[in-house]
């Protein structure tokens, strides 16, 4: 259960991440997450959007580079220990995280991570015995 991550490649200049929330902004496109990582020769803004095949055709069509990735979202209770709970369970399993962040979404006490893992079969296996919800796309109103 797996959802679409976009992944948009930012030349290093001031007002691009601007540009490109304005552009989906316009299109009616609602982004729940985003995570922006910066090198010395680009950035990288990863992010999660109510519609992600129609988000990657408008960004594609404004020629800017970018990819889907699987990522997973999982629900974390909201209190002390909530994500270290979901970590030391991906830990005593040996399952790596590439990278997380956060879904702006919160509900009924708990928040959303979105974690790209390296091992989909392990991860799931874990979280299934330690009644750890993975939320699909459609509970997150996302196409």
């Amino acid at each position: 259960m797996s959802i679409h991550q976009i992944s948009v490649f930012l030349e290093n200049r001031t007002g691009q991440l601007a540009e490109i929330t304005r552009l989906l902004a316009e299109n009616h496109i609602d982004i729940r997450a985003i995570s922006i990582a910066e090198t010395a020769d680009y950035g990288l803004a990863r992010m999660i959007v109510d519609d992600a095949p129609k988000a990657s055709n408008i960004l594609l069509q404004h020629s800017d580079i970018l990819s889907m990735t699987p990522v997973w979202a999982v629900e974390v209770p909201d209190r002390p220990a909530g994500l270290a709970d979901l970590l030391a369970v991906l830990a005593e399993n040996h399952i790596d995280v590439e990278y997380m962040y956060s879904l702006f979404t919160h509900r009924d006490g708990c928040a959303y991570m979105v974690l790209r893992i390296s091992d989909e079969e392990k991860f799931t296996a874990a979280l299934t015995a330690h009644n750890i919800k993975v939320v699909s796309a459609d509970e997150l109103g996302l196409k």
